[in-house]
């Protein structure tokens, strides 16, 4: 009788998807037509031989059955070696979702509110002012005081007002290159700490709340949780949600023994070449090699390297409600929070969003073939991925470009994704 109760426990687990693992199968076991994805690796092809990338690589998972799991085209292009699919990518703000997984985390652990203010964890955030004119000449700029402070859910919606250091505005460039403030990359002999106390002492590029702003709201969220949890954001990444979900290919600090995994970076010139990417990045003096550089500075918001399947395996724990392989990180609840609009009301020209996620509705699906709930974001260098719940399916689409056009072949990989659905 208690073995039997043991089976029947097991058995509704595994039925109601929580613990689902990810899977090898056949394209028909997930779902899929092996004859239609043909189409998929034909444009892929194609898009290799006309030079719109070097090389690309993919993986679509539905109800936890790998269906699709391929790289095409070449890590480099003047010896021809082929793209690997289980190269390491630099995943820049797909970095974003896991900062955001680290502060629900905490949140679960009742260790913050969504409502609290930024100030009660870096005081430097008290009492701030907002940018209302600036003087591009020499950079001064008048302020007014902010109405309220920015809160924890403000910087997980990017409604807070922070802006985008190197990437961002004309004024929030500016101002953050005169207070060394970055986008986070490649930054060495500091902390981020250090950088986000400065980040608080600079004006709002707007009232929090009153817009959607897309800026360095993240890489506070990642100081929050080095200050609340009481270890770095290196050590709580690996210890409370790489390590117990089986990522193994996921880093701040990239390890020398892998340092053969790490996808070559291209970029296109005027001519519309692809070369490889030499010089900075992001208007940044980093190079492609930083994630090989070791730096104690961590950025929640563009600062990992990963591959397709751990990546695929943290999308999966979404997907099954927050549970992957019997290990919760995330209450079910937590995470329909963080995958349905939050920010009702406010102007975001994308649509809506989540706690860290864009989120597909019936007012901003356009023409993606996506089902409403379907939760997204990509990474700088051409990494994208996307979670469609009613179709429990996982799918992401990687490239390593920095400069680059032709990113209608990402809406293309949608579109062939889903034609490809058989049941």
């Amino acid at each position: 009788m208690k073995k039997l109760l043991i089976l029947l426990l097991v058995c509704s687990v595994s039925i109601s998807g929580f613990s689902q693992t990810i899977m090898n199968s056949t394209p028909e076991a997930a779902g899929f037509s092996s004859e239609r994805l043909k189409l998929l690796d034909n444009a892929m092809n194609e898009w290799v031989d006309k030079g719109y990338m070097n090389g690309g690589a993919a993986l679509i998972i539905r109800d936890g059955k790998i269906a699709y799991y391929k790289a095409n085209g070449y890590n480099d292009l003047d010896t021809k070696a082929p793209l690997q699919k289980d190269g390491i990518f630099r995943i820049a703000s797909q970095t974003k979702a896991i900062t955001s997984v680290a502060i629900m985390m905490l949140f679960d652990e009742g260790k913050l509110l969504l409502t609290d203010p930024v100030s009660m964890y870096i005081p430097s955030f008290k009492k701030q002012n907002v940018l209302v004119n600036f003087n591009a000449a020499d950079t001064t700029y008048i302020t007014v005081p902010a109405k309220r402070e920015v809160t924890i859910k403000d910087l997980l919606t990017h409604t807070s007002g922070l802006g985008y250091a190197q990437i961002g505005s004309k004024e929030a460039n500016a101002i953050y290159a005169k207070n060394n403030i970055t986008a986070g990359l490649g930054v060495k002999d500091r902390t981020l700490l250090q950088a986000m106390t400065r980040l608080g002492e600079m004006p709002l590029m707007h009232q929090p709340g009153e817009k959607f702003t897309y800026g360095l709201n993240t890489d506070v969220l990642g100081c929050l949780v080095e200050v609340i949890s009481g270890v770095s954001l290196d050590e709580f990444f690996r210890t409370r949600i790489f390590e117990p979900l089986g990522m193994k290919d996921t880093y701040f600090n990239l390890p020398q023994a892998k340092a053969n995994r790490l996808v070559n970076l291209y970029t296109e010139t005027p001519q519309g070449k692809l070369v490889k990417a030499t010089g900075g990045m992001l208007n940044s003096p980093a190079t492609p090699i930083y994630p090989l550089v070791p730096h104690t500075y961590y950025s929640g918001g563009a600062g990992l390297s990963s591959t397709l399947y751990d990546y695929g395996i943290f999308l999966q724990m979404l997907l099954n409600n927050g549970v992957y392989n019997g290990k919760r990180l995330l209450g079910r609840n937590t995470v329909r929070m963080m995958t349905t609009n939050q920010i009702e009301g406010v102007p975001y020209a994308s649509g809506t969003f989540g706690l860290g996620f864009g989120v597909v509705t019936d007012q901003n699906s356009g023409s993606a073939p996506a089902q409403v709930g379907t939760f997204n974001w990509g990474g700088a260098f051409a990494t994208s991925y996307w979670v469609d719940p009613k179709e429990k399916m996982v799918y992401l689409f990687f490239r390593q470009l920095q400069a680059r056009t032709h990113n209608e072949v990402v809406e293309k990989f949608r579109a062939l994704t889903y034609q490809a659905i058989n049941d």
